[in-house]
Order: structure tokens, then sequence, then C-alpha cells
């Protein structure tokens, strides 16, 4: 909050969450990687910034986002297309699609050395309504492996305490033998009547239709699933999860007539429990931001990258200039002088 009268625009690729916007320009538009539109912007305003480097970072992380534009995934709008064959068209010696993407997913895929909280943490989006707060994690291996990890529920019940997390969805996401993509998720929340509420919103959805397969695990306060449509993502779960959460808050809302219990967490709730106003971990507020992520470890680093040879190192006066020569662009006196 601090730094928000800082930002002079905000451009996202899927709907804002927050209920008060900031106070500046905020574009949002749903396409399937938001480097799309940071290539829009600079082509429209300011072409001439764009050099091979920065072409190559965006022509990369649209691939990636949008999984290599395979049509099966859905991820891809016309959009992203586009620009990524005029970037392609601009720079004709730009890496190879599939070289790039292989590289770039290898690297996102590999976990290899990461604790389960930093696993948790490397891809996560949090949700709250009314008192209740979830996190969505997206978890780069098998179901399988994760729910055989040592200490797995341990690990998840430290995770949520720290955290302030009432509940945690994991959508475990890696590619079979055939190159196919493979979505599976672990509900985990020691609240049995939220657990059971973010269940049945899953189990019950037909738009999307998930088409969910219970997966055995032996641990109590997980329930876990094989994914049959791989083409809904995280981001077309996350509305399924606030009506979830809401639908919560709103069977433990107290009855008329009846003491009210002020900030009552959902442990509170479930045990019956006199401490309002307290949160899951003593010094926590459930509104408090997140640290910031953990560093990736070395060994998620993937060698003869294609971006190896050719990538320059970017210094942040660099960063900032390139910002600069846009904003100029786009600024009253440009435009007169343009005229």
């Amino acid at each position: 909050m601090a730094l928000e009268e800082a930002v002079a625009e905000v451009i996202d690729h899927r709907p804002i969450e927050q209920k008060h916007c900031p106070p500046c320009h905020v574009s949002v538009e749903l396409v399937g990687s938001c480097a799309t539109l940071v290539t829009e912007r600079i082509l429209q305003g300011a072409p001439e910034i764009l050099d091979r480097e920065t072409a190559t970072l965006l022509h990369g992380t649209i691939i990636l986002d949008c999984v290599n534009m395979d049509l099966k995934i859905g991820k891809a709008t016309p959009k992203d297309k586009k620009y990524v064959e005029k970037l392609e068209v601009l720079f004709p010696d730009l890496p190879e699609r599939n070289e790039i993407f292989d590289c770039l997913q290898k690297a996102k895929f590999d976990v290899s050395g990461l604790t389960t909280e930093q696993m948790l943490r490397k891809d996560q989006k949090v949700i709250y309504r009314q008192g209740v707060k979830a996190a969505i994690s997206a978890v780069y291996m098998d179901l399988a492996a994760f729910l055989q990890r040592p200490d797995l529920l341990a690990d998840l019940g430290t995770f949520c305490q720290a955290h302030s997390y009432d509940a945690l969805v994991a959508m475990t996401i890696f590619f079979d033998t055939h190159n196919e993509p493979v979505r599976q998720l672990a509900v985990f929340c020691p609240h049995v009547s939220l657990r059971m509420m973010i269940c049945g919103a899953l189990e019950r959805s037909h738009s999307p239709a998930l088409q969910l397969t219970p997966f055995p695990t032996t641990h109590p306060d997980l329930q876990a699933y094989l994914q049959g449509s791989t083409q809904v993502s995280r981001k077309k779960l996350l509305p399924l999860l606030q009506e979830a959460l809401s639908a919560y808050s709103d069977s433990m809302k107290i009855p008329a007539g009846q003491p009210e219990t002020v900030g009552a967490s959902v442990e509170q709730v479930d045990k019956g429990l006199d401490r309002a106003g307290n949160s899951l971990t003593p010094g926590l507020s459930q509104d408090e931001d997140d640290p910031p992520l953990p560093p990736t470890p070395m060994n998620s680093l993937v060698d003869e990258c294609p971006l190896d040879q050719g990538l320059p190192k970017l210094s942040a006066e660099a960063v900032f200039e390139k910002c600069s020569q846009i904003s100029l662009s786009q600024s009253p006196t440009a435009a007169l002088s343009k005229k």
C-alpha cells in the first residue's frame, strides 16, 4: 500500500480482485498472457524501444503462459497468437517456439530441492471472503508423488497456520509420457464443514465441469481428486472457490437474537471456542500481506537454455529508461510534437 501512489498504470489479463481499485488507470483484458498486452502497448505507443532483448523476454513469456499456443489447452487467445507472430516477424532470429517452450517449461516444473512450503508459495493465489481465507497453489508434480512427501500433513498444517489460511487447495500439474497435460486437485482443510463446502462445490460444478474422480488418500483433513477436464485451469477454478467461501460464511452467520462473536475464525466457530478476535496464528492478521516469495534454488535453473547466449544482463537503470521512454511517448507534449 505504501507504493500505491507511485503506480502510474495497471495492466492485467484477469479481473482485478481488489474491492478498491488503485488511483490510476487500470487496463484489464482477458488474454492468455499479460505479456501480450505489454507487447501491444509497446508496438502501438513506442515501437522504437523494442529491441531484441525485450522481444526475447516478451516472446518467451507469452509462449510459456499460453502453453506453446496449444489449441487443446485453450489458454491462447487470437490476440496472443497475433503478437507472438508480430514479434517473430520483427525479430526472425528469436528462439524457435518448441525450443524456448521446452526450456522454460523444464525450469518451471523443476521443484527438486524445494520444501513443501516453497512449492506451495512458488505459484500461489489467495482469496478472502467474509472472514474466511483460502490459498490455491499450483504444484508442478504428480499428485501421488506430492502426497507421499515426508511429513506432508504436518507441513500443510504449519503452512496454513503460519499464513492464517482456513483452507488450502493444491492443483498439481504435470505432463505425461505423451506430453499431454494432467491436472489433479488436493483440498486440505482441518475444518470439516468448510472442507465439505469446498469439495461439494467442486464436485457439483457444471460450468466449468471439472470431471472429478476421487483419488485415494489416508491423510485426514485432506480430499484428493483426479481432474478429467484439463482445460479447467486454476484461474477458472477461482470463482468456484470464492462462491464456496461466501456460501460457508453465509451458513455460519449468527441468527437474529443470538449474541454475535466478532472476528471469530473458522476454527473458533467449528470448535466453539470463546477466543473472539484471535487469528489462527498469534501476531498475524488475516489481512496481513504474505512475505516475499523465497528465492528459487540454483538447481531449478536449466542449463543450455537458448536464452543463455543472447540475453545480456539487465540493470534497473535500463528497465527504468525503457519505462520512461514509454511514458514520454504517451505524454501530451509528445503527442503535440508528433503533430
